[in-house]
């Protein structure tokens, strides 16, 4: 299959996904992608898939599971493609693996995947990590801050197979990140001077979405 070019038609087009299914069980069971977010109080969901799409990720598809009926009805994703999750509360995993096989008919070359819950990553830190994968053509990028593996990650398309086999409970790409690295196949990318990678985990965490720039370095 050959690959489709980006929006600038300089490289393969590099697919955005978001993982945004979790029920925000530490939160109290408030669902993490209608969490309002910025001086709006937009849902986080809305926020995150425009980072995205801000550095150029094209198509972007949002895997929603808790609320989704809430989610699809209260957030604007206009221009992003909806995947559902039945299987959201198994954890992270069963996100990635969704996330995946909806890409397959696409002709992204690779994908970029980012979590709901951190809002101070924004469109610099994709664009940076997406930038690494067209200039050395590595399968495996991951954003790094201060020396420490984070997101987004990026995974070239020969690579999601061993990805979705490896995603299971909470556990992301986190194995095949892993071994890769190990392998010295992985290009790990700076952005800790353009992001930070603070979840919102719990209900002190909340302050991260009233920063009048969170997501936006």
């Amino acid at each position: 299959m050959s690959a489709a070019t980006g929006p600038s038609g300089s490289g393969p087009a590099v697919a955005g996904l978001l993982l945004a299914a979790g029920g925000g069980r530490r939160l109290g069971g408030r669902p993490k992608a209608l969490l309002p977010a910025g001086p709006a109080g937009r849902p986080l969901v809305e926020r995150a898939a425009g980072v995205l799409r801000a550095a150029g990720c094209a198509p972007v598809h949002v895997v929603l599971g808790a609320a989704e009926e809430a989610v699809r009805a209260g957030a604007r994703l206009a221009g992003c493609v909806p995947v559902s999750n039945p299987d959201w509360e198994s954890g992270m995993g069963s996100s990635l693996r969704a996330g995946l096989a909806s890409l397959e008919p696409t002709a992204a070359a690779a994908v970029v995947v980012l979590l709901v819950d951190q809002p101070r990553v924004g469109p610099a830190a994709v664009a940076r990590v997406v930038a690494a994968y067209a200039a050395g053509g590595a399968e495996l990028a991951a954003a790094t801050y201060d020396g420490v593996r984070g997101h987004p990650v990026l995974l070239g398309r020969p690579r999601w197979p061993e990805a979705a086999a490896g995603a299971t409970g909470d556990r992301g790409a986190r194995d095949v990140l892993a071994s890769a690295a190990r392998r010295g196949e992985l290009a790990l990318v700076e952005c800790g001077d353009v992001a930070a990678p603070d979840d919102v985990d719990t209900p002190a965490d909340l302050a991260l979405l009233d920063e009048p720039r969170a997501g936006w370095h």
